[in-house]
């Protein structure tokens, strides 16, 4: 489908076939994850804006198991990347490696293409290398693409990079850069599953049957759903309040409020608005909904602004969690 076609695509039309879609995806999902709804959900919003995402928590709660288990409901080249402090840039994105031709004994540099050349990569523990080896995927994720020297290479569409980490407090961790994590369209957080829950995972996973997933979607119908997600109308009204409730982050800003300007260090960037409001339209979309509207930009601020907004050294001194910042932003940013 080309861009003028899914611009003539109504916003009943686009949201009905994502509704579908999602509910197909979710379902044969939750044939191995069980107890992570809302995990599940942020992560195929994130997948059906055709950008990428972070999932944090500490081990055991299936964030390696989802995003292998989303892989598996797609006809998609999966690579899975092992994050260590060993790693180097050069076995995330590929490297020139000279090659010689047996019958004419000439030589000539050979690209050698990384696990990054797939459509969607699994960057387990992302913050367990160094800095110097997680900015190796700066590039991969803004632009799609590998420079080597001279020479710049295309990555295939679609594209995903889906990451795991765990607590920064955990031994042998690294804090993500802000560059990097600004890449990374929303921030999921995992929790530990209710007792139901986790009693039911104990039982479906300790005898000797694994459910199995079928796939869903291929390539070019999730590169369609991108294309559906973006053309999702959204008034004015609705992302001058997006853009609105991220200014409210800043504490330089008049729309700041007294919580920000005295536990935040460093509010959301232009990429935050950019995010808000396509995080929103995949929101309605997912949900049946025929437009944008107000309860859809709240209700994905959470995971596009946590790992964006810096708190400072008084916000950890007296434990301040930025829910609490949020939740005053929210309430006193108008509507319109």
């Amino acid at each position: 489908m080309d861009p003028e076609e899914s611009q003539s695509i109504n916003g009943e039309q686009i949201a009905a076939r994502i509704q579908e879609d999602s509910i197909r995806l979710q379902n044969e999902i939750g044939k191995v994850i069980l107890g992570q709804s809302k995990v599940v959900e942020e992560t195929l919003l994130g997948l059906f804006c055709g950008e990428h995402i972070i999932l944090t928590g500490v081990p055991g709660l299936a964030k390696t198991l989802l995003i292998k288990t989303i892989a598996d409901c797609l006809h998609l080249d999966f690579n899975r990347i092992q994050f260590t402090p060993d790693l180097m840039p050069t076995d995330i994105t590929g490297l020139d490696i000279l090659q010689e031709d047996a019958a004419t004994r000439s030589r000539k540099l050979e690209f050698l293409k990384g696990p990054v050349f797939t459509n969607l990569l699994l960057a387990d523990e992302i913050n367990r290398t160094p800095p110097k080896t997680q900015s190796a995927m700066l590039q991969v994720m803004q632009e799609r693409q590998v420079s080597i020297g001279s020479t710049t290479h295309d990555l295939p569409k679609p594209f995903h990079v889906f990451a795991t980490q765990n607590p920064i407090e955990m031994e042998g961790t690294y804090i993500l850069p802000e560059a990097a994590a600004d890449r990374f369209m929303l921030a999921v957080h995992c929790y530990y599953p209710s007792l139901e829950d986790e009693a039911r995972v104990a039982m479906e996973t300790t005898g000797n049957q694994r459910q199995k997933v079928e796939p869903v979607l291929d390539g070019a119908e999730l590169l369609e759903i991108h294309q559906w997600v973006r053309a999702m109308p959204v008034s004015q009204q609705v992302a001058h309040y997006a853009v609105r409730l991220v200014s409210a982050t800043r504490p330089e800003t008049d729309l700041a409020t007294e919580a920000v300007k005295t536990y935040v260090r460093w509010g959301a960037g232009p990429r935050a608005s950019q995010y808000l409001i396509l995080g929103a339209k995949g929101r309605a979309a997912m949900l049946g909904k025929p437009c944008v509207d107000y309860e859809d930009v709240r209700s994905v601020a959470f995971a596009v602004f946590n790992h964006r907004v810096l708190m400072n050294f008084k916000a950890k001194a007296q434990k301040v969690e930025f829910q609490e910042i949020l939740e005053s932003c929210l309430k006193q940013t108008p509507e319109s």
